[in-house]
């Protein structure tokens, strides 16, 4: 980077919601509470599923894997936010920009992928019952999220160095409250449509093709449930699928409005509510939609906690 850029030396000025200072102090208590319960909703997700040995099984490999996720996601900005919050220090150090950019881009990245993952978890459950523990046997489940990770790292190892080395021509002030890749770009003082237009290939590769495996596989479980003659087994169909739709729809519909948008044409208010939607009332959501809805989880709460025997 340059050195007349001056943010290797002075770090970041993250605004925020800096120009609304009655605002600051109503979303520290809800991003606060949120985040808690984030934390304590994909920890008490990751226990169960270690401690309950009925959990040990491929979809339960895979929520704890997406509660680690999030736990990681909520993390790489939400304590930094909250020091922004609550005092009028609004700084961050250049090195802590570009962790919480590669932890942002890495880990988005990974979740993505491992909701597509899930979705062919369901396919085989509902599809393909009776050859379920040949498909989804363990080294493919390892492999699977050995896949999702890899290329999560490989998005944020291009991107990350792309975006930070970027001349912003001395301006420090970030119009967000995290370092995130658009509102980087946005800063530049050089043409950064290369920059750009690479994010939203990642962004097509990432997003849109993991998203379209997730319809394919979809599309074949609403037909699979559709021959099924009686009602239970229609529900129960649907109860095993409906949780992982609805965090899909969730994560994935904020996601798309931010990154598949070339030259991230959403208003800067825009972009800042709906990466605290998907950074924090994702995260907070996901246990609770697992386990509102998951008979097995509720149970191996129950268990972990001395409720019943």
């Amino acid at each position: 980077m340059e050195k007349s850029n001056d943010s290797s030396e002075y770090g970041f000025i993250l605004v925020g919601f800096s120009d609304r200072p009655k605002l600051e102090m109503v979303l520290f208590i809800v991003n606060f509470t949120l985040y808690s319960v984030a934390v304590l909703g994909n920890s008490a997700i990751i226990l169960v599923c270690i401690l309950d040995s009925r959990l040990h099984t491929p979809m339960y490999f895979f929520l704890a894997n997406l509660s680690f996720l999030d736990l990681c996601f909520s993390t790489s900005c939400v304590p930094q936010m909250l020091v922004n919050l609550w005092g009028p220090d609004k700084t961050i150090s250049y090195a802590g920009c570009v962790v919480q950019l590669f932890s942002f881009l890495s880990v988005g990245g990974v979740e993505c992928l491992l909701l597509a993952v899930m979705a062919y978890d369901r396919y085989a459950a509902v599809c393909r019952p009776l050859y379920y523990t040949v498909i989804m046997h363990p080294q493919l489940c390892l492999r699977l999220v050995a896949v999702a990770w890899g290329s999560g790292l490989v998005n944020a190892i291009v991107m990350s160095p792309l975006t930070m080395t970027l001349s912003r021509c001395g301006q420090r002030r970030v119009n967000h409250f995290l370092c995130e890749m658009p509102a980087l770009i946005k800063m530049a003082c050089v043409d950064a449509r290369a920059v750009e237009m690479l994010g939203f290939t990642f962004a097509i590769l990432i997003v849109l093709l993991p998203l379209t495996l997730i319809l394919v596989s979809y599309g074949y479980i609403a037909a699979a449930v559709l021959r099924i003659k009686s009602a239970a087994g229609r529900r129960k169909a649907f109860n095993t699928c409906s949780s992982h739709l609805t965090v899909v729809s969730l994560f994935y519909g904020s996601i798309i409005y931010m990154y598949m948008q070339p030259g991230n044409s959403s208003s800067q208010d825009q972009g800042k509510f709906l990466t605290l939607f998907y950074n924090l009332v994702t995260p907070m959501l996901n246990p609770l939609i697992y386990t509102l809805r998951n008979k097995e989880v509720k149970g191996a709460l129950k268990k972990v906690l001395g409720r019943q025997q």
